[in-house]
Formats: C-alpha cells, sequence, structure tokens
C-alpha cells in the first residue's frame, strides 16, 4: 500500500484554489529556493504517514465548509514527488465528487515516456494545477532554486497543450525575480499558454525566517524587505495579469 508524508494540513484555506479548501502539505522537495517559507518540508524523515483513504476521511470531515467551488489542494513541498500516492489520493476524492488542486513548482516532471504515463493518468484526476514559475532565466532560476527552469517550463507548455486548467504564480522578491526584462519575458511566455485561468504576482514575505533559524540554517535574504503595494502593482502592469480571468 503506497502512504503519503504529510508535513500538515490547512483545513480553512481560501488563498490555495477556488473556494475553501482543505490543503495537504507533503513533505519532501528537491529544489532549495533562497525564499522558501517552508524549509521545514524539504526532508521527508519526520512525516505523518496517511493511506490515501485515511486522508480523504481526514478531508471530508470539513465538507461543508466547501459549498459548491471549494474542495481539496495538495501541495508541499513537492507533492509530484509522491505522484503515486497523488494519483491514488484524487482518484477516490473525484470517485467522492471533490474538487482538486495541485499547487506545484513542478521540479520533477520529465518529458520521459514512463514518467508522462503517470502524470497523464493524474492529469485526469486533477481539476485545477497551480504552478509557481520563479524565473524565466535558466542561470538565474539555478542560483535561485538549485534546478533548471526547462522542465517547469515543459509542465506548463504540457498542461496548455492537454487544455488543464492552470493558475500560475510567481514570487517577486525584490533584487532577484524583480528585473523588468525577465518579467515582460515571463508575460511573453504565460501569453503563449492556452488554459491559463489565473496569474498572479504574490509578494516576498519573510514569516518563515523563524524556520530557517530553528533548523539551524543561514538564512540569505534577511536584508531583504518585504516590496511595497507599488512595486506590486508595477509587477502586475508589466506582467499584464489583468488580462486573465480570476
Amino acid at each position: 500500500m503506497v502512504t503519503g508524508k504529510v508535513h500538515s494540513f490547512e483545513t480553512f484555506g481560501a488563498v490555495d484554489g477556488p473556494g475553501i479548501r482543505f490543503v495537504v502539505f507533503l513533505k519532501g522537495c528537491a529544489m532549495r529556493c533562497k525564499y522558501c517559507h517552508n524549509p521545514d518540508t524539504w526532508k521527508a524523515e519526520g512525516a505523518q504517514e496517511f493511506s490515501a483513504q485515511e486522508l480523504l476521511d481526514k478531508a471530508l470531515r470539513y465538507k461543508t465548509y466547501w459549498k459548491n467551488n471549494g474542495g481539496i489542494t495538495v501541495s508541499g513541498g513537492e507533492a509530484l514527488l509522491q505522484i503515486d500516492f497523488l494519483i491514488e489520493f484524487f482518484q477516490l476524492a473525484k470517485a467522492a465528487g471533490v474538487h482538486t488542486a495541485l499547487d506545484t513548482s513542478g521540479q520533477p516532471f520529465s518529458m520521459d515516456a514512463s514518467y508522462l504515463e503517470k502524470f497523464n493518468q493524474l492529469m485526469e484526476v486533477t481539476d485545477l494545477f497551480i504552478l509557481d514559475i520563479k524565473h524565466m532565466d535558466q542561470k538565474v532560476h539555478e542560483e535561485l532554486t538549485g534546478h533548471t527552469n526547462q522542465n517547469i517550463l515543459e509542465l506548463a507548455k504540457y498542461l496548455s497543450e492537454h487544455k488543464k486548467d492552470m493558475w500560475i504564480r510567481h514570487v517577486f522578491v525584490p533584487g532577484l525575480t524583480d528585473k523588468e526584462e525577465d518579467l515582460i519575458k515571463l508575460k511573453e511566455f504565460v501569453s503563449t499558454l492556452e488554459s491559463v485561468k489565473r496569474f498572479e504576482v504574490l509578494p516576498y514575505h519573510t514569516f518563515g525566517i523563524f524556520k530557517w533559524e530553528k533548523l539551524g540554517m543561514d538564512y540569505s535574504l534577511k536584508d531583504v524587505k518585504t516590496p511595497a503595494k507599488e512595486e506590486i502593482d508595477w509587477a502586475n502592469k508589466i506582467l499584464e495579469t489583468q488580462n486573465f480571468s480570476k
């Protein structure tokens, strides 16, 4: 039996998909983003383990809050690292009539045939993909996360080709992800995708610094400030996020 390695839950999530969501945060992530606010999800050790049915039963206790447009979102860490569990969990959720969303950075995605076989199964039972595109420049992306962005962009294109609903998110970090030319490249890329239902800028915040300190890790961005509203408005204007319906 496949079990999921779970970090934590949010029973009344309002930002990770449409409506009110039961949000599952899985443990394990290969990326090492400099501004990650959940470094405690990087390693799989110390996880709570659930079968897909146990996790669904837990989520369904909160179904009355979801009304007509809520559901379940699985986030991380990086949920795609547990794709077998994710497929089984979402299959059960869809059989129960639940809207499913996956919040992912896309790093494990591959165009390898054996991977796509599993990913296609996942697509069938996923109503919404929430994809975080951190940077368009491959070199900067590698410096920022420790990994390439090529397979992440391939994932976005693959979802578009299969007409899968997407939300695209970009975290605006002053001095790292805020250059105008990079934002223009991101806008141009997103404009080529056919199934984006929402495109949004998320302002960098420092809420997770205490987790780095608790883990005994050096946080290199401690002097970076949360961007002002004017900066976010500027980024939204360049990205033309208003052209995407919410």
